[in-house]
């Protein structure tokens, strides 16, 4: 329960991020957190888990039936967000994240 706190207290430093995920039903688990995503590139289920030998962090993302669909490891604390957003929302440059997201919503 304590690592899942950290982990989400990470998170929360970025917040508008953090929502523009569509996050939500956080649950701790063994060595971390797991919780739901709406993201503009990816919808299912992410799992956090602390790395305790390396120190790092292992993101696995998961479709809805649990199988994986990608696992990125070794992610330092500073770097876990970012790696988080690019795997869930923005999969591209801020500008092509930006036209993207105008086309899909009729945004001119």
């Amino acid at each position: 329960m304590e690592m899942a706190e950290y982990i989400l207290s990470i998170l929360r430093t970025q917040v508008a991020v953090l929502f523009s995920w569509g996050a939500h039903n956080f649950t701790a688990i063994k060595d971390g957190l797991k919780f739901n995503v709406q993201g503009f590139v990816f919808k299912g289920i992410v799992k956090v888990l602390y790395d305790g030998g390396s120190d790092t962090f292992v993101v696995r993302l998961e479709n809805a039936d649990g199988s994986l669909q990608s696992e990125h490891t070794e992610i330092y604390l500073d770097c876990l967000v970012d790696v988080i957003d690019r795997a869930v929302e923005k999969d591209c440059s801020q500008s092509e994240y930006v036209e993207r997201v105008n086309a899909a919503y009729g945004y001119k």
